[in-house]
């Protein structure tokens, strides 16, 4: 049976991989893609599924009162896929206001539209909001974060993040909005934003500029790839149980320096370096504000009672990303010099 299903931040890294399953597995459906398309925002992330007849792109800021409930109004959504997020720690805690803005009340905004839109008969609808391990604060060298995992946010980026998170759920609670929430580790993969650590190393280590690691780079994430998040959203999308939480993780657990350095020895195979060449570009960096010294995610959840499992090891989906990054240099030379920017005009403003 067909739906018309609302992703946000369709655009941005996590957000197309997302939008291109749905277009694809899903040819029933109808995907209306809605993105601000801020510096993150790219849609030659989505120019092989562009002209789908089920996939529709509109430009559109979710903080928009007035707006998002015309577009409830416009497409009778079944369904929203809530990804829209400002997500770069460092911008946080520079600008915390603009992720309060994006991730608090522009989520805010987002739940009292489809209320109201709803209000008549949830039956059938779904509303997923996407968020991440960084609400549960920091671990010591053991232990993992589980749904019952009581919320520490530690960086603005976290705490807005976080907030988003409990206003999902007090809507479900007051309101009976059929909600589900997930929360993922570290993603990675092909269309990641070059501010974002792998992609920034790929690029500084090809044209061999200083690659930078906050403090002794002792700080451990899980890496999710970015292909197998997408698969656990459809998963929880269609079989997860309204109100629960799922967390979403890789089972990779890696310190920062090790990461670059197999990134590092990866690279000089690819560009016939001599093995160590590029790991002798690594460059130490003050440590971050509040900077996390470990996330770990446990999924046992998602893979006990809806199937999901990563199909990826770390070091394989490492190499798929730097391969493709090496095979799409024109789209992060795009990204670096801003001509991506210009993708939206010409694909529509200028026809």
């Amino acid at each position: 049976m067909g739906k018309t299903i609302l992703i946000t931040g369709g655009a941005g890294f996590i957000g197309s991989h997302v939008v291109r399953l749905f277009v694809t597995k899903y040819p029933e459906y109808q995907i209306v893609n809605l993105d601000a398309l801020t510096y993150a925002g790219n849609l030659e992330n989505l120019k092989d599924v562009k002209d789908a007849p089920n996939y529709t792109f509109v430009k559109g800021d979710i903080t928009d009162e007035k707006f998002i409930p015309e577009l409830f109004a416009r497409y009778s959504f079944d369904g929203v896929i809530h990804l829209a997020a400002e997500s770069h720690v460092d911008r946080s805690i520079t600008d915390p206001f603009a992720f309060i803005r994006t991730n608090v009340f522009g989520t805010a905004n987002l739940l009292n539209a489809a209320k109201n839109a709803w209000k008549g008969s949830m039956e059938g609808k779904r509303f997923y909001h996407i968020s991440t391990d960084e609400v549960y604060g920091s671990l010591g060298s053991e232990g993992f974060f589980t749904e019952e995992t009581a919320y520490d946010p530690r960086s603005p980026y976290s705490a807005a993040k976080a907030s988003s998170d409990h206003f999902v759920r007090a809507y479900y609670h007051t309101y009976g909005l059929p909600v589900v929430v997930s929360n993922c580790s570290n993603n990675y993969g092909s269309h990641h934003f070059p501010e974002k650590l792998i992609p920034l190393a790929i690029n500084n280590i090809k044209k061999k500029l200083p690659v930078p690691i906050y403090g002794k780079g002792e700080n451990v994430r899980d890496w999710l790839w970015v292909d197998d998040h997408a698969r656990a959203i459809d998963v929880i999308f269609h079989q997860g149980v309204t109100g629960e939480t799922y967390n979403i993780g890789g089972h990779n657990e890696w310190t920062n320096i090790d990461l670059i350095k197999e990134l590092c020895a990866i690279m000089d195979r690819k560009l016939n370096r001599a093995p160590g060449e590029s790991a002798q570009l690594i460059t130490y960096v003050k440590d971050r504000a509040g900077h996390d010294l470990r996330y770990a995610i446990d999924s046992s959840k998602l893979q006990r009672e809806l199937g999901w499992v990563p199909s990826l090891q770390f070091e394989e989906g490492l190499e798929k990303t730097v391969d493709w990054y090496l095979a799409n240099e024109e789209w992060l030379e795009n990204i670096i010099n801003g001509e991506y920017q210009n993708y939206y005009k010409k694909q529509y403003e200028e026809r």
